[in-house]
């Protein structure tokens, strides 16, 4: 396919950008191939000396070496490379050699150099803007060194300084322009899930979205409070928004994990989002079930319901699903975006952090600007998030400030 072929012309950097499964990697591990070959299986190529550099070893290994669409599984048997587990390179017959790397040792690209690199998903590395400005000054073998980057496009400062540079290429491709080699029932859930919505059109259609303008909370300011870790924590609860009605197109309930450590000043008070278990079109039973499930599961304290679409119901029906329930129910008494502003306050303070995995809650977060929310339906998990988090750091914090705070 077009996407998978390198343009033309001179450029030190192909970013092919792509939805899931739009055969990103297959592309790149071709473009490995066409640098390391020549004409015949012992010829030089062009290239000799490649880097592979993945987030981790294991993501190099078991995606771009012997991944379905990987370089082993793309080259014939008299081209096919050699793989040398203890020095963790591969090794063709012509004598070129590729070498693994990862974004979690930036500093292991000091001392190698190359002429060639591939790198994979650059735009969810947790160490990317080291590790890739350690890439570029080990490349500098040969005339023209090149890099193919293959990447789910996220809105993250690296992968936007490297599409803005002039000597930057792209070729980008949805899911759907791979569908003949995926499963139908895959393109069929995600589909019928994610088309038409901001992080279907990032992970299906493979498009960088900007910050909504006026955005409380945007990709940078959510990539700097992603942590790999959370310590122990002092209280865990679970924010709830119950959705109105139930059915496939009603909207989600949003149900929100979150925790704290609160010993010391307020200032030192620190959040953790823990996950998004949110539900769609479920029956109030259903809901129930689900937010209190994420409560076992996490050893939550408390469970907090907004009571605003339900009022009594809301708490009859977490009762009816368990008795000794731990709840608050909470009425909203100003807009969401007032609502959600002294949340946001948290996160520029760099007193908020959110474990990986919150994709769906995170592309609610950067549509709520300060003119409201700008999407469709309604924003259920970031007010899920707002109660948790309101309960964890700014109810407790109140008194700790001048009298006359306001309610959410």
């Amino acid at each position: 396919m077009d996407h998978q072929l390198p343009p033309e012309g001179a450029w030190r950097t192909w970013v092919v950008l792509g939805g899931r499964g739009a055969g990103k990697t297959r592309a790149g591990a071709e473009w490995v191939r066409a640098q390391v070959e020549g004409a015949r299986p012992m010829d030089a190529g062009r290239c000799r000396r490649v880097a592979l550099v993945g987030e981790t070893i294991e993501q190099v290994r078991e995606v771009m070496i012997f991944g379905d669409s990987g370089i082993l599984a793309c080259s014939p048997d008299d081209r096919r490379p050699e793989w040398e587990a203890g020095r963790k390179r591969l090794v063709w017959p012509n004598g070129a050699v590729a070498t693994v790397h990862t974004a979690h040792d930036p500093e292991g690209l000091r001392g190698p150099q190359f002429d060639a690199a591939w790198v994979d998903e650059l735009a969810k590395w947790k160490k990317a803007q080291d590790t890739w400005d350690q890439l570029q000054f080990a490349l500098r073998l040969g005339d023209n060194p090149q890099v193919c980057v293959t990447t789910t496009p996220r809105n993250v400062p690296v992968l936007k300084r490297l599409l803005a540079s002039p000597s930057t290429v792209t070729t980008h491709a949805p899911t759907q322009a791979n569908a003949a080699h995926l499963a139908q029932s895959f393109l069929e859930e995600v589909m019928a899930r994610y088309a038409g919505t901001r992080l279907g059109r990032q992970e299906l259609d493979g498009v960088l979205l900007a910050d909504a303008e006026g955005a409380l909370w945007t990709s940078e300011l959510l990539e700097v409070a992603r942590v790999e870790g959370v310590p122990e924590l002092d209280r865990i609860v679970v924010g709830l928004d119950p959705a109105a009605s139930s059915g496939a197109g009603s909207d989600a309930c949003g149900i929100v994990v979150a925790g704290a450590q609160t010993r010391g000043p307020v200032q030192d008070w620190r959040a953790y989002v823990l996950a998004d278990a949110t539900v769609q079109g479920a029956t109030p039973t259903g809901w129930a079930r689900a937010a209190i499930s994420a409560m076992e599961r996490f050893g939550a304290d408390r469970l907090v319901a907004e009571v605003n679409q339900g009022g009594q119901m809301v708490g009859e029906v977490l009762r009816g699903v368990d008795p000794l329930v731990p709840l608050k129910t909470v009425h909203a008494r100003r807009g969401k975006v007032a609502r959600a502003e002294p949340v946001a306050a948290l996160y520029e303070q760099g007193r908020v952090h959110h474990v990986r995995g919150l994709d769906p809650l995170e592309d609610e977060m950067c549509r709520m600007t300060a003119r409201g929310y700008e999407g469709d339906g309604s924003p259920d998990r970031v007010d899920a998030l707002v109660w948790a988090l309101h309960d964890l750091m700014i109810a407790p914090a109140a008194k700790w400030r001048a009298p006359g705070v306001r309610s959410l």
